[in-house]
């Protein structure tokens, strides 16, 4: 195969193309540069470069110029991280990123960003997987999938002898694991990179190691309860009120009792767990431990 699984070369320009401002900036918000400060970087680069007459640069140049804009230190920070970013980037190995957490951790957007900064195209949940799976299996046949993930409870049979709502979550989560090692391994036979997310993703229940493939594992969780609500508040208004922001704000104690179990269970099984009091460093963090997995491979290997 001589294309990449997922992303693109450092944007340096090359014989078919030049050097663009616009990718390079995505390439340094991706390595953790703040906005602002990776797009005066790529300008910075690019009048260089147009000083001297030239399409593509180096990294030596690059190094340079990024010490100037963002001083010696923060300059040859970066140009080391987008190093460790263009060795993730270049591999020949597949990479699926699994990012679960309770409701309303900020999954989706942490999963959405990720993967668009490390040019991965595929980005599913576990959500849209149960939703597939209620289209076979009715009600009366499977009614566990067809209740919130902190209402399952509420379609399994007997008296469960533990925590209702977590032995809930977990049985629907059993049902919902089946598809998500089925979409696993279909990314893995058709070799390309996934980012898949969704409160399901219950550490010990899906596979961390495939081969063929770098498995990243974390779970999202917000320490405070008063910050969780907050979250609740803020999705509300991203969209619209689509999602009953009510129902999930009067059942926040069964869902935190969910993020507590998810949380001890990490632990018990080795899965990162990333706070997400903020968005951005979140997001580093994730794609921190994504090259840091691929850096423990190669050196594996």
């Amino acid at each position: 195969m001589t294309q990449r699984r997922f992303g693109e070369p450092l944007p340096l320009g090359d014989e078919r193309f030049p050097y663009s401002k616009g990718l390079m900036a995505r390439a340094l918000i991706a390595a953790g540069v703040a906005a602002d400060r990776a797009y005066d970087l790529a300008r910075a680069l690019e009048v260089d470069l147009a000083g001297s007459g030239e399409r593509t640069a180096d990294l030596d140049r690059l190094r340079r110029v990024a010490c100037g804009v963002l001083g010696e230190e923060a300059g040859g920070r970066v140009v080391e991280r987008l190093q460790r970013l263009d060795d993730l980037l270049a591999l020949e190995t597949p990479v699926i990123v699994l990012i679960g957490g309770t409701t309303g951790t900020g999954k989706s957007t942490v999963a959405a960003e990720v993967a668009h900064r490390l040019g991965i195209t595929r980005v599913t949940s576990t959500d849209f997987i149960r939703q597939t799976m209620r289209a076979f299996f009715p009600p009366e046949l499977l009614p566990v999938i067809h209740h919130s993930s902190f209402e399952a409870w509420a379609g399994v049979d007997g008296d469960a002898p533990g925590d209702p709502i977590v032995d809930g979550f977990l049985e629907q989560s059993r049902h919902v694991c089946i598809g998500v090692e089925a979409a696993m391994r279909r990314s893995l036979t058709e070799g390309w990179s996934m980012v898949l997310e969704g409160v399901h993703l219950v550490p010990g229940m899906v596979p961390t190691a495939l081969d063929g493939a770098l498995v990243l594992h974390v779970v999202m969780q917000i320490p405070s309860e008063e910050a969780h609500r907050t979250h609740f508040h803020v999705r509300d208004t991203a969209t619209s009120g689509t999602r009953a922001m009510a129902k999930y704000l009067d059942r926040l104690d069964d869902i935190r009792r969910i993020q507590r179990f998810l949380v001890a269970r990490a632990g018990r099984e080795g899965v990162a767990v990333v706070e997400n009091t903020n968005a951005e460093r979140a997001i580093g963090g994730v794609i921190d431990l994504v090259m840091q997995l691929a850096e423990r491979e190669r050196s594996a290997g």
